[in-house]
């Protein structure tokens, strides 16, 4: 069995996967880090529309544990634009994977929520950690 990656290190390599991704990423304490991604924007003279994932991650040294958490917000304001979506979502057991593909007047974009999830859970294993996935 490999000898576990050291706490900086592991969350070094996971704000990395973030980054790769597309996200922004930032330390919450000595134990966390939380992320976000924008991936739907569009706006117009009435109003907007604007999707985001954000996930954060917090490490249990003592158990070498990294608990993960998403969390997809859909805010939209004044009159938005017409949209057409296309969605998939998918649940197994308690995992739900969604991609969304919004076209708009002022923009569009494409949403793949879980898309942290599989990247983070595979950097957190190559590392000796365990990966635990919080339902929000």
């Amino acid at each position: 069995m490999q000898k576990p990656m050291a706490d900086c290190d592991l969350l070094e390599k996971i704000a990395a996967v973030v980054k790769t991704e597309g996200g922004s990423i930032a330390r919450q304490g000595p134990h966390g880090l939380t992320g976000t991604l924008t991936a739907i924007k569009s706006k117009w003279f009435l109003g907007g529309r604007k999707v985001t994932d954000t996930v954060t991650c917090r490490l249990l040294p003592e158990a070498h544990e990294v608990h993960l958490r998403e969390i997809a917000v859909d805010a939209s304001w004044g009159l938005p634009p017409p949209t057409l979506t296309m969605e998939k979502t998918v649940q197994s057991g308690s995992r739900v994977t969604s991609t969304r593909v919004d076209q708009a007047v002022g923009g569009s974009g494409r949403m793949e929520f879980g898309r942290f999830r599989d990247a983070v859970a595979q950097a957190t294993r190559d590392a000796g950690w365990a990966f635990v996935y919080d339902i929000p």
